[in-house]
């Protein structure tokens, strides 16, 4: 059996992509679609990509037709807009649809100083330091924020309760920049194939989430546990923490069949375009975990658009 047929679209497009803040990789990831859907589309067309926080305001924008297209991280987050639980409880949006998830192994991770002498969240529950803690905003769209509160707060970690504070940025550039400049002796975030972790190590300790809260986040929002090797941060062992992997690229049943097809096809068969700006990075450091597979971009924690699942179904061996 062959490739799945190469798309052709014999009419111009009029798209509206949502990438993220503007550098990051959400938004590489919507110029590379846009220029290959570009040279298999009719004259006249032109796609735009909005800037966006890549997180539940994506969602929504996908769901309230303001853009065509949009990207999200992590994948599995996504999950509860469909039937309006957790995060989205009060709308639902079921006519969400998948075009294909991109690969990111990562991790949100908790760390400490070793000054605070706590290697387990039961220690530090113990100690009752006062912390100063590096995380992402709290207001209910970014996806760090709710999940760094999520664990903190199942976990009895009572940062105010304390006596301390928290340090809330958008990115984790600034928060990995508040750890390494002292400003924080704590941190909840994700991103863990960035350099700032590998030189933060040295003075910190991760925290293996407890069994019953990671048990719990999934049972009520959904959100997967999973592993952090040992090694991965240099002298830490490996922990479970929560799960926040993966880009996963959002539509709704509207979308045309052919222009879903069209999509799904760039993503497993001009993967090429997208690897060749990371391969200057180990894949275990890359903030896109390569080589792309073309059926496992298939593999989407929501349902797939007919038209997207079309070309997977092409692949070979499906």
């Amino acid at each position: 059996m062959g490739r799945p047929e190469e798309p052709k679209i014999d009419r111009g497009l009029t798209l509206h992509l949502r990438g993220d803040w503007g550098g990051a990789n959400l938004h590489r990831i919507c110029g590379w679609v846009a220029q290959e859907l570009g040279d298999r589309t009719g004259p006249g067309t032109r796609i735009a990509t909005w800037n966006s926080r890549g997180f539940v305001d994506a969602v929504r924008a996908v769901g309230h037709g303001e853009v065509d297209i949009a990207l999200t991280t992590p994948a599995a987050f996504t999950r509860a807009a469909m039937d309006g639980s957790g995060t989205y409880a009060g709308e639902a949006f079921p006519k969400l649809r998948a075009l294909g998830v991109l690969p990111q192994r990562d991790r949100l991770v908790l760390a400490v100083h070793r000054s605070l002498k706590a290697t387990t969240v039961a220690r530090l529950r113990e100690n009752t330091p006062r912390l100063r803690l590096a995380t992402s905003v709290n207001d209910g769209v970014n996806h760090v924020g709710l999940a760094a509160h999520a664990v903190l707060d199942r976990s009895g970690v009572d940062v105010l309760g304390w006596g301390g504070s928290f340090l809330e940025d958008e990115r984790p550039f600034e928060s990995l920049e508040h750890v390494l400049a002292g400003r924080a002796n704590a941190i909840v975030h994700e991103a863990v194939m960035l350099p700032h972790w590998q030189r933060l190590a040295p003075d910190y300790h991760f925290l293996p989430i407890e069994d019953d809260v990671l048990t719990g986040i999934e049972a009520d929002n959904g959100w997967p546990a999973a592993t952090v090797a040992a090694g991965y941060f240099p002298g830490a062992d490996g922990f479970r923490t929560l799960d926040f992997s993966d880009f996963l690229m959002i539509t709704t049943a509207d979308l045309a069949d052919d222009v879903a097809y069209a999509v799904a096809w760039i993503l497993g068969e001009t993967r090429e375009v997208l690897e060749s700006q990371y391969r200057h990075l180990p894949p275990e450091r890359s903030p896109v975990t390569y080589p792309l597979d073309p059926v496992a971009i298939g593999r989407t924690p929501i349902p797939l658009h007919p038209g997207a699942q079309r070309y997977y179904q092409a692949l070979p061996g499906n």
